[in-house]
């Protein structure tokens, strides 16, 4: 490999790509691993040295298996809130496994460092779906939660179809995306932060300043 092979045109697309399933992981855990298993199956994607084994039939229908129960337990109020208890950190796993399964001709750093923000990306968007599905449940009963989960499940889609056909599209969409959910929780964080120390503390009646009578010095 060439010293500035990270810089060609096919890796920066493979890293796009990485980034781009990695952060369809955090909508759902399966979707994109399904979506880069059927692009390498037909030819359309290229894996990294290592990860032929997606491509395989075998892991095509385990993946289609997954994503399907993955669908429809998320489609039952309440039950998904339990299921992000492990969504959670197995949605890291699974943006740092489609990440490093595409990055192709770039340094081993390199590569790895593309891995380790990929898990980051997959960990915001999981975060960003977990708080707004605990807003619905909380508002809702979890009436309101199969809405979002249908949001969710066609946010992965198009995020892994994007970033497959039109990486830089959606790399550029999950850049936006990760901005606004950071200034977003930074918002509801510094700004109660900010409410409580502008905030008089209260005390009993008469406790306030001294009252300087009229007419008096």
């Amino acid at each position: 490999m060439r010293p500035d092979a990270f810089l060609t045109s096919d890796a920066l697309l493979g890293v796009a790509i990485g980034l781009g399933l990695a952060a369809a992981a955090g909508f759902r855990v399966f979707v994109p691993l399904l979506a880069a298993a059927i692009a390498a199956k037909t030819g359309v994607l290229e894996l990294s040295p290592g990860f032929a084994w997606l491509a395989t039939t075998p892991a095509l229908a385990a993946l289609a298996i997954a994503t399907l129960l993955e669908i429809g337990a998320y489609a039952v109020p309440w039950i998904d809130q339990l299921l992000d208890v492990v969504a959670t950190p197995t949605a890291l796993l699974a943006g740092m496994i489609a990440a490093a399964s595409v990055v192709v001709d770039v340094p081993p750093l390199v590569k790895w460092s593309v891995v380790l923000i990929a898990g980051g990306a997959a960990g915001i968007t999981q975060g960003a779906s977990v708080l707004t599905r605990f807003k619905s449940t909380t508002l809702t009963g979890g009436v309101g939660n199969p809405v979002v989960s249908t949001m969710e499940l066609i946010g992965a889609v198009v995020t892994s179809v994007l970033a497959i056909f039109l990486p830089l599209v959606a790399l550029l969409a999950v850049v936006l995306m990760l901005v606004l959910v950071t200034r977003k929780v930074g918002r509801l964080a510094f700004g109660r932060r900010a409410a409580r120390a502008i905030t008089p503390p209260s005390g009993p009646p008469g406790s306030g300043p001294p009252r300087i009578p009229r007419g008096g010095r």
